[in-house]
C-alpha cells in the first residue's frame, strides 16, 4: 500500500494540512444545520474555492467536504442512499485542486465519527459502524482519495472500525482524536494511549493524532503528551484557531494569524509531524502557519506552562492532572471541522 505522506515528509519534514470545512463555508452562505456533502454536487465551484484557497495559503495536505459522510450522518439529511456519490464526489473535487496546484498536495478523504454510540453505549454493533465506513471510504477511494483521514474521534472502538474499513478498502489512513473533555476524549481516551489504539489490524496507521478539541493551548497540551508516548512516532495536531467563544448566537475564534503561527512553531518544537487548523482556521490563518513552519528552525521542546504564557491559559487541565475516566455520556457533535 503506497504512503504519500511519508513520501512528502521526506522531502520537507514537516506537512501543512488545511484548516477550517464549516467555518469557510459558513462564509460562503452554508446555512447552519445544512449538510456541507450535499454542497458536493449541488454548489461544487464553492467546495473548489474552499481547496482552492487552502492550498494557495501553502497546504501539503486538503481534506475532502466529507466530514459526515456516512449514511448514518446523512440520514439526518435525507442522502442516506448517496453516500457513495457524495464521496467519490468530495474526493474527486479536492482530487482537481490537488493535481492542478504545481507540486504535491496529498488529497485526504475525511471520515468523522457516525453520530452513534457502539455497543453496549449504544445501538450500534462494530460490524455495522465498519460497514458503515467502509461504504464511505469507497466512495472516497473511487474520487481520487490518497489516505483516508479518520478524525475527530471519541470512541478507540470507532477508531478501530474505521481504520478497518480503510485497510479493506486499501487505503493508507491516519486518525485524529478530539480530546475536549477534560484533556481526555469524550469516551476517555488519554492522548498517550492514541498510538496503541489499532494494535494488532493488518495495516499499522500513517499518523495518528488530535484534532479539534478546545483551544490551541489545549491541543498542544494534548501533543506533549503523544509525542513523549512515542518520540518517533508520526503524529498530526490540528488545532481550533483559538479558543471558541459563543456571542449571542454565533461562534467566534479567538485566533489571530500571528497566535497561529506561533501554535506552528510550538507544535514543530512538541514533535509534530503534520500540522494544521481546525474550527475557525481561515485562509489567513494558515498562510500565516505556512510562514511559521517554513521560517522555523526546531528548537528546545516546550513545557505545557511555555506554551500556556506564548499562547494563553488552557481551558481544560492536563489530561495527566484530570483524573477523568471513560464517558458514558452522549453528546452530539456534528461538525467537527467547523
Amino acid at each position: 500500500m503506497t504512503n504519500p505522506i511519508d513520501a512528502l515528509l521526506a522531502e520537507k519534514g514537516v506537512l501543512l494540512a488545511d484548516g477550517a470545512t464549516g467555518t469557510n463555508l459558513f462564509a460562503m452562505g452554508l446555512a447552519a444545520g445544512e449538510a456541507p456533502e450535499l454542497w458536493n454536487t449541488a454548489d461544487p465551484d464553492k467546495i473548489v474555492a474552499l481547496h482552492q484557497g487552502f492550498v494557495d495559503a501553502g497546504a501539503d495536505i486538503i481534506l475532502t467536504n466529507s466530514f459526515g459522510g456516512t449514511r448514518h450522518r446523512l440520514k439526518l439529511h435525507d442522502a442516506q442512499d448517496r453516500v457513495h456519490e457524495l464521496n467519490r464526489a468530495a474526493a474527486a473535487i479536492a482530487r482537481s485542486v490537488a493535481d492542478k496546484a504545481g507540486r504535491k498536495v496529498i488529497v485526504a478523504g475525511s471520515v468523522g465519527p457516525t453520530g452513534e454510540l457502539l455497543e453496549p453505549l449504544g445501538a450500534m454493533t462494530y460490524p455495522q459502524a465498519v460497514e458503515a465506513f467502509t461504504e464511505q471510504i469507497k466512495g472516497l477511494k473511487a474520487g481520487g482519495a490518497d489516505v483516508a483521514w479518520i478524525e475527530t474521534m471519541s470512541a478507540p472502538d470507532e477508531i478501530r472500525a474505521a481504520a478497518e474499513a480503510a485497510i479493506s478498502v486499501g487505503l493508507p489512513y491516519t486518525y485524529t482524536a478530539s480530546f475536549d473533555t477534560a484533556g481526555r476524549s469524550m469516551m476517555g481516551l488519554h492522548p498517550k494511549d492514541i498510538h496503541g489504539v489499532v494494535s494488532g489490524l493488518a495495516q499499522s496507521p500513517v499518523a495518528v493524532g488530535a484534532n479539534c478539541g478546545v483551544g490551541a493551548s489545549d491541543i498542544l497540551s494534548s501533543l506533549l503528551d503523544m509525542t513523549d508516548a512515542a518520540p518517533e512516532a508520526t503524529v498530526v495536531v490540528k488545532g481550533n484557531c483559538g479558543i471558541p467563544e459563543f456571542r449571542g448566537a454565533e461562534i467566534y475564534y479567538s485566533g489571530t494569524p500571528e497566535l497561529m503561527g506561533d501554535y506552528a512553531r510550538l507544535a514543530v518544537d512538541a514533535g509534530a509531524k503534520i500540522i494544521g487548523g481546525c474550527c475557525g482556521t481561515s485562509f489567513v490563518h494558515l498562510r500565516a502557519m505556512r510562514d511559521a513552519i517554513d521560517e522555523h528552525v526546531k528548537s528546545v521542546r516546550p513545557s505545557v506552562a511555555d506554551v500556556v504564557t506564548r499562547i494563553g491559559p488552557m481551558r481544560n487541565k492536563p489530561a495527566n492532572e484530570s483524573g477523568a475516566g471513560s464517558g458514558g455520556e452522549r453528546r452530539e457533535r456534528r461538525r467537527g471541522r467547523g
